[in-house]
């Protein structure tokens, strides 16, 4: 039978025009919250529900909207505001039904105390927490569990540009428009302000005959009948689920590990002058390679299998070539057609391969013995950035940690999460290492034609 809440819920979506199909099936668990599962076989292409616009939360549908837009709020927090506003309505607001679902309170770092911060975060990609985006609430999109690289179900929304517009990017999270909820508690389903009508929905409605209102929720795959239905908020690591959402998920094929710019300078440091480091750095970003960057900081992605970014491996090379060399590729920048045929003809030159202005430079060339050395340097120099306390002692800590303990719990699941990262980057430099070894001891030559565009 179902729950209190989820009959109140289902009483509102009738009352607002939601239609939801009576193959889905709402679980209300006392532990993990709500989920969605399926009374029968799901088939892909399967319209499951459809929410109308004006059922969604969002500045422009809240009563609070000329009080927010006066004040020049927008995002997330303006829709902050907006939820703020018809909670404290209480029965009184137009979405009592569903605002009811919704937990007391939030297990995000964004609210934690800066003490919780430093002590439970230290070292983590959250250990600087950033702002993110949200743009508003769809009911029933938010009963929709999230899984990784695993969803069932897709929300598109009828345009007047094209047959159905995709308001999910499932390669970047970053921009996700829909639903946005918690795998453990349901969250504000996010929405961007898709709640304004023009005269050319109208006439794209009357050509077609779909509501450019409606909001559809669709099977993107199978589903057999009593599993539950996923959605996915994004391709997204845990260092961004937990910032974003409040949990993380065990073995995220999208974790990553950062290696800010500030800490290869350190290394750097460690060896050579910091003249010669930052005349370095500098003949780097003349031949037009950079980090990505957040904010202030200038950073190298270390990727879930431990794989480093080339811009990485690029700069590590270029620290550590001879003062000749060097000079040769100074003088080299200002005649070259394309900016990686620099590092590329000397890395013809050194190897012994042909090389051409439309080839690209392999990760596998710049590994050489000092580099994969570099590498591993590095890999200690991050780590330190958890402290004292070692992988082993964090996954202790959580195999007795207790899943009501959220903050420590998920906190240790991002620790460990990318500190294995950590490991793999180490195995991937030591193999390279290896590798270099061998082929100078046998004396081989890497003959090879580097890769083409």
């Amino acid at each position: 039978m179902a729950s209190r809440r989820l009959r109140a819920f289902k009483r509102w979506m009738k009352s607002q025009g939601i239609q939801c199909s009576d193959t889905l099936d709402f679980m209300d668990c006392p532990q993990q919250g709500i989920s969605v599962r399926a009374l029968s076989d799901l088939h892909e292409g399967d319209v499951v529900a459809k929410i109308p616009k004006t059922a969604c939360l969002t500045i422009k549908t809240s009563g609070a909207r000329e009080m927010i837009e006066s004040a020049g709020l927008d995002g997330h927090l303006g829709l902050s505001v907006a939820l703020m506003y018809e909670k404290s309505l209480a029965q009184d607001s137009p979405w009592a039904g569903y605002l009811q679902l919704l937990p007391p309170q939030e297990c995000l770092p964004l609210v934690w105390t800066l003490g919780e911060v430093d002590s439970l975060l230290s070292g983590t990609e959250l250990h600087k927490i950033d702002e993110y985006h949200g743009f508003g609430m769809v009911p029933l999109a938010d009963l929709f569990n999230h899984k990784t690289g695993a969803e069932d179900v897709h929300f598109t929304s009828v345009s007047p540009n094209q047959e159905y517009e995709d308001d999910v990017d499932s390669e970047n999270g970053d921009n996700n428009e829909l639903s946005k909820i918690s795998s453990h508690d349901k969250r504000d389903s996010t929405c961007e302000n898709s709640y304004i009508h023009s005269d050319s929905e109208s006439d794209y409605s009357s050509v077609t005959g779909e509501d450019p209102m409606m909001l559809q929720m669709i099977m993107v795959r199978e589903v057999k009948s009593g599993d539950e239905v996923f959605n996915t908020y994004g391709s997204l690591g845990n260092a961004a689920l937990l910032h974003r959402y409040g949990f993380t998920e065990a073995n995220n094929p999208f974790d990553i590990v950062n290696i800010d710019l500030e800490l290869v300078l350190k290394w750097g440091c460690s060896l050579f002058s910091s003249r010669y480091c930052r005349a370095r750095l500098s003949l780097w970003r003349r031949i037009n390679i950079s980090g990505s960057v957040s904010e202030n900081s200038e950073y190298f992605e270390v990727s879930s299998d431990g794989e480093p970014e080339l811009e990485l491996l690029t700069l590590l090379y270029i620290m550590l070539l001879p003062d000749d060399t060097c000079h040769k590729l100074d003088i080299s920048i200002c005649t070259a057609d394309k900016v990686s045929a620099n590092i590329g003809m000397i890395l013809a030159e050194k190897h012994d391969i042909t090389w051409s202005t439309s080839s690209e430079i392999s990760k596998d060339l710049l590994l050489t013995e000092k580099v994969c050395r570099a590498l591993l340097a590095l890999a200690d120099i991050r780590e330190s950035c958890y402290g004292s306390k070692s992988i082993d002692e964090d996954v202790e800590a959580l195999e007795r940690c207790c899943m009501t303990e959220r903050k420590l719990y998920h906190s240790l699941m991002l620790r460990i999460s990318e500190r294995r990262i950590l490991e793999k980057f180490r195995t991937y430099a030591t193999a390279g290492a290896q590798s270099q070894t061998f082929q100078d001891a046998n004396g081989t030559s890497t003959k090879k034609r580097l890769k083409k565009h």
